[in-house]
């Protein structure tokens, strides 16, 4: 077994497969719950510890974000974080967000409260990410917010300050324009109402209650009243979006793989991934009370999800395409166009993936349509920036593809799971190296 070596900005993986996924692991701490606590505990008054924290660079970036307010950030290691807020000050630098969209976009409703400027950025595929989504209601709530394409892409300039409360229907579902105006809304006068086409995930309006807001969720509708919040203790469990990878590889090991995931969130509109793996004739078990997911090898088959089905497999796409790649029969994918609008146009690059393994796919405006029944080929995947894209190839790779594939653009990774290659020699026993 080859060990992984550091990764630069032009890293690859090479994976030599084909083998079966078995055994246990914990995933990282949930990376849109991270960025949530770190926001909420800056705007807190007093101090909050924060467990369990994702430790990979997207969430790094918004906690340095923080510290540029005024808010002292004290790192003990091992995702464990003290937090002692309120903000000061508007930020003494440009906000580099990397390549987090939920970092930026949840950032932006916090400094709309603020009095003073923001300028918010992030590399160079953030850049290319819509960031009207949140610009028009931030701007309806009085905060000037400016930007490239006249506030449709970073670098954003936000003067926020002397907001009023509004009821806004964003026209897609979207947790993460959800979230900023709900951050918002705790500095503006008046409540805050977000009336949702499809529910998203509830991680802001769960967190805003131990946070000592006053939130309401009534069906599709979520409000905030103005209010400060309250520091407090947040242990951030796995990210089951992460889960979502294993589970996948050990789908994808013949009759031999069985993968148990540890200490997942079990909250709503997350476990979303699990209900479509199950419609495949996946077995696979999530036990809510523990938040263990436990996945074994099975004969899958293929589904339809349409645009009902999205807000809660948003994340898992990428993963859940290749499980269709080995299913028997047409899986068609529709109503996901927000996806060309993430890490990657995540519905080209997936395609791109697929067709890398030899997977017949046809894209479409907003989503494919994937014949089944592949048997995967080694490949050379391109990443486009986007660590979805590459820890799926990865698994694929490892799990059901023999020989050698490379993934290119793997420093991706670290945003999110910077040991996933090791997690994925220990529980495959591929050999993986990192190289330029």
């Amino acid at each position: 077994m080859t060990a992984v070596s550091p990764l630069d900005a032009a890293s690859s993986l090479q994976v030599n497969g084909a083998g079966p996924a078995l055994g246990s692991l914990h995933v990282p701490g949930d990376k849109s719950i991270s960025h949530r606590a770190v926001l909420m505990a800056a705007m807190a008054h007093g101090p909050s510890v924060i467990t369990g924290l994702s430790q990979g660079q997207d969430v790094t970036h918004t906690l340095r974000a923080i510290e540029n307010f005024g808010v002292v950030v004290t790192d003990a290691g091992e995702g464990r974080v003290r937090v002692e807020g309120p903000i000061r000050h508007e930020p003494t630098n440009v906000l580099d967000h990397g390549n987090a969209g939920t970092g930026i976009r949840l950032t932006s409703g916090v400094a709309a409260g603020i009095d003073g400027i923001s300028v918010l950025t992030g590399d160079q595929y953030l850049r290319r990410r819509p960031m009207e989504r949140i610009a028009a209601p931030l701007r309806m709530m009085g905060a000037a917010v400016d930007g490239r394409e006249r506030g449709n892409f970073a670098p954003l300039v936000i003067r926020g300050g002397g907001l009023q409360g509004i009821t806004y229907a964003p026209k897609e579902a979207s947790a993460q324009v959800k979230s900023a105006l709900l951050l918002a809304g705790l500095s503006a006068k008046g409540r805050t109402t977000v009336e949702e086409v499809h529910p998203t995930r509830r991680h802001s309006e769960e967190m805003l209650e131990q946070f000592g807001a006053r939130v309401r969720v009534d069906g599709r509708r979520v409000s905030v009243e103005p209010g400060e919040l309250t520091g407090t203790d947040i242990a951030v469990p796995g990210d089951p979006s992460q889960a979502a990878f294993w589970a996948v590889a050990a789908l994808l090991s013949a009759d031999e793989g069985e993968i148990v995931v540890e200490d997942l969130y079990p909250g709503f509109g997350r476990s979303d991934f699990v209900s479509v793996l199950e419609r495949m004739g996946a077995d696979i078990d999530f036990d809510l009370s523990t938040g263990t997911l436990t996945v074994r090898a099975s004969r899958l088959r293929a589904v339809e999800l349409t645009a009902e089905d999205i807000p809660g497999i948003v994340d898992e796409v990428p993963v859940l395409a290749m499980a269709a790649a080995v299913a028997e029969g047409t899986t068609v994918i529709s109503g996901a166009g927000d996806l060309r609008a993430k890490e990657s146009d995540r519905i080209a690059s997936t395609s791109a993936m697929l067709r890398a393994f030899g997977v017949e796919v046809t894209e479409t405006s907003d989503g494919m349509v994937i014949e089944g029944g592949a048997r995967l080929r080694p490949a050379r995947v391109d990443s486009h920036g986007d660590h979805r894209i590459a820890m799926t190839a990865a698994v694929a790779g490892a799990c059901a593809a023999e020989e050698t594939t490379v993934i290119d653009g793997w420093d991706s990774v670290a945003t999110s799971y910077p040991r996933f290659a090791e997690d994925l020699m220990r529980l495959t026993g591929a050999a993986a190296e990192a190289g330029a």
